[in-house]
């Protein structure tokens, strides 16, 4: 995998909703909005509600409203555990 990608899986209790590449992911955490970029810093934090958007290595854009959970950063990997809200 490049420098310039990250690893990204959106986990809820149930199933696997999302994995991929991308080059971003932007979430709303209890100390505010983060954007994440390859190469960040190790980060675990709680999310609130609120939606969490990837930007796809194709170009692609999903976004997820979350009821609140978890993400993680580390090595280029970004794991995203929560519940998604209608």
């Amino acid at each position: 995998m490049s420098d310039t990608k990250l690893t990204v899986e959106v986990v809820s209790p149930e199933k696997r909703v999302w994995s991929g590449e991308a080059t971003s992911v932007s979430a709303r955490t209890v100390d505010g909005d983060i954007g994440i970029l390859a190469n960040h810093i190790p980060l675990l934090g709680v999310l609130v509600p609120g939606v969490v958007s990837i930007k796809g290595a194709d170009g692609s854009e999903t976004d997820f409203n979350m009821a609140g959970g978890f993400i993680s950063v580390n090595k280029n990997r970004v794991a995203i555990l929560g519940e998604e809200s209608n």
